[in-house]
């Protein structure tokens, strides 16, 4: 092995967040209301990717700063609204969705994420579509 890699692979593994691979990803997401005729299929972006994590079995022998359990999150979002078609006067025709414009590793913070994707939701529509 040369040098250079060596001290790469060296220097990756002291600073983690070299190996990450955390960016805005397209997603689209299903919107639909009880009340209202149609589901929208919103266009986003969303933040995805791999982020360096450290957690070894002795967690008992390492001081807490040595461990991390980083997740790709956002770090700049802006929230758009959209407007579900066919919905009566009576009820909100509006939806308001992030879309991440830049992302970065780090602690998830639920009060704005949701941190694990539960089993069985899906996002498909159950009445007719209308693209956004």
């Amino acid at each position: 092995m040369s040098p250079f890699f060596v001290m790469s692979l060296l220097f990756g593994l002291a600073f983690g967040q070299t190996a990450s691979l955390c960016a805005p990803a397209e997603y689209t997401i299903h919107v639909e209301k009880r009340e209202c005729a149609y589901c929208l299929a919103i266009n986003t972006t969303i933040c995805a990717g791999f982020c360096m994590t450290r957690d070894s079995n002795g967690k008992k022998l390492l001081p807490r700063s040595a461990l991390s359990q980083h997740v790709c999150t956002y770090r700049e979002v802006l929230y758009r609204t959209a407007l579900i078609p066919g919905c009566p006067h009576h009820s909100s025709p509006y939806f308001s969705y992030p879309v991440a414009l830049s992302c970065s590793c780090g602690k998830c913070d639920t009060d704005y994420s949701e941190c694990v994707r539960e089993r069985g939701r899906s996002s498909r529509c159950t009445k007719p579509q209308r693209p956004c």
